[in-house]
C-alpha cells in the first residue's frame, strides 16, 4: 500500500481546501465544497473565503445569509458553522444524537427532572411565530416551566433538540450583533430531512464522500474528529469499494476518492492567512500534515494562522488596522517577504483598500 508522507498529505489538503490555488467559485459553491466553514467568530468566514477565492466580495456572503441560502447553525462538533441551506436540511437529523449527547456531557445533572421531549415541544412553541429571539428570551419561557433547571443548560439543550439558525444581522460583514435564534424550518420554509430508515444511512455515506473531497486522504478518525459523529463505520464500509487506500507515515490507513487531486509534494505552496478555527487545521484527528504538535493547542484557542510552504508557521492579528504577523519559527528572508506581501493583501481586504499596513515581528530565538 502506497505511503503518503506529511508533505504529500499537506499538498492534497491545500488543494482540496482551495489553499493551493485560489478558486474561481461563487461563494455558495465554495461553502458547499468545504462542507461549511466554522463560524463561531462571525467575521472569520470572510477571511476564510478571501484566502480561497480569486474574487470574493464580502457583500455576496452577507446577501446569501439575508436571502437564507447560507445558514449559521450548530452542527459539526456542536460548533457554529456557516453552511448552505441544502446541507443543513439534509444533514441536521444525522447529527441530532451527537448534539444531544454533547450537551448532556457538558451539563451533567443540570437537566435532572427535565423531560427532553417536553423541552423540545416547549422550545418549538416558543419559536413558532418565526420571530428571531435571543437565547435569554427563549430560556426565560423555558425556565418558567423548569425553574430548578440550569438556565444555560436549558438554552444549550434547546438548540440541540430543535433545529435552529442564528438570524442576521449576526454574521453580516462588519456587523456586531448578538445571537438571535429562529426555528430552522420556519426560516428556510422547509422541514429538515427526516432520519433515514433503520439500517440505511444515505447521509452518512454522503458525509464520507463530501469529507474526503474537501479533506482527504484521511483516516476514519479524522472524519470523526471533523464531524463529531461516532456512528460512521457502517457508512465508511458501505462506500469502501468506491475508495482507494493509502497509509501515512504513522501506519494509519487513509481513504480517498480515486480521482481527487493529490498534487506532487514539491508543488510550491503560497503564503496563506487562515481565520480563527479554520477547518483546514481543525478538520483532522492527526493534524501533523499542516501544524506541528507543539502548536496544536493554538488551533483550539482561536489563533489565526499564517501558512508558509503549506504549514502553520506563524499567527496573525490586527492591531489598530495593522496586520501583525508573529512567527512561530525562524523565517527565511523569502518567507518574511511572502508573509508581508500576503499580509498587505489581507490588510487591504479588511480595510476596503484603505491601508496595506503589515508588520512581521522578529522570529523566536
Amino acid at each position: 500500500m502506497t505511503v503518503l508522507d506529511d508533505r504529500a498529505l499537506n499538498r492534497a489538503t491545500l488543494a482540496r481546501q482551495l489553499l493551493l490555488d485560489r478558486a474561481d467559485l461563487p461563494v455558495a459553491d465554495a461553502v458547499a465544497h468545504l462542507c461549511g466553514l466554522q463560524a463561531q467568530e462571525p467575521q472569520e468566514p470572510y477571511v476564510g473565503l478571501w484566502s480561497r477565492l480569486r474574487d470574493v466580495d464580502p457583500a455576496d456572503l452577507s446577501d446569501l445569509l439575508v436571502r437564507r441560502r447560507l445558514v449559521r447553525t450548530h452542527l459539526m462538533r456542536r460548533t457554529v458553522h456557516l453552511l448552505t441551506a441544502d446541507d443543513v436540511l439534509a444533514w441536521r437529523s444525522r447529527h441530532d444524537g451527537m448534539l444531544r449527547q454533547r450537551v448532556l456531557g457538558v451539563y451533567r445533572g443540570a437537566l435532572d427532572g427535565v423531560d427532553l421531549d417536553d423541552l423540545a415541544a416547549a422550545g418549538r412553541a416558543a419559536l413558532a411565530d418565526g420571530t428571531p429571539r435571543t437565547t435569554a428570551e427563549v430560556v426565560r419561557v423555558l425556565a418558567d416551566r423548569w425553574p430548578a433547571a440550569d438556565r444555560r443548560a436549558l438554552g444549550e439543550m434547546l438548540i440541540a433538540l430543535v433545529p435552529t439558525a442564528q438570524a442576521p444581522p449576526r454574521g453580516l460583514w462588519r456587523t456586531t450583533a448578538g445571537v438571535r435564534t429562529v426555528a430552522l424550518a420556519g426560516w428556510l420554509g422547509r422541514e429538515v430531512d427526516p432520519p433515514a430508515p433503520e439500517g440505511t444511512d444515505p447521509v452518512g455515506r454522503d458525509l464520507v464522500r463530501r469529507y474526503l473531497a474537501a479533506y482527504g486522504p484521511a483516516a476514519s478518525a479524522d472524519l470523526r474528529a471533523w464531524c463529531g459523529l461516532a456512528g460512521l463505520p457502517a457508512a465508511v464500509a458501505a462506500v469502501r469499494d468506491e475508495l482507494v487506500s493509502f497509509r501515512d507515515e504513522r501506519g494509519r490507513v487513509l481513504l480517498d476518492l480515486p480521482d481527487a487531486p493529490r498534487p506532487d509534494p514539491d508543488t510550491p505552496a503560497p503564503a496563506r492567512f487562515l481565520p480563527a478555527f479554520d477547518n483546514a487545521v481543525l478538520g483532522y484527528h492527526d493534524r501533523t500534515r499542516i501544524i506541528d504538535d507543539a502548536h496544536r493547542l493554538l488551533s483550539v484557542g482561536g489563533a489565526r494562522f499564517v501558512l508558509l510552504d503549506g504549514r502553520v508557521a506563524g499567527t496573525w492579528t490586527v492591531d489598530a488596522g495593522t496586520v501583525v504577523v508573529t512567527p512561530l519559527r525562524a523565517f527565511t528572508r523569502a518567507e518574511r517577504a511572502a508573509a508581508a506581501e500576503e499580509g498587505r493583501a489581507v490588510a487591504s481586504f479588511l480595510s476596503d483598500g484603505e491601508n496595506q499596513r503589515v508588520r512581521v515581528a522578529a522570529s523566536p530565538r
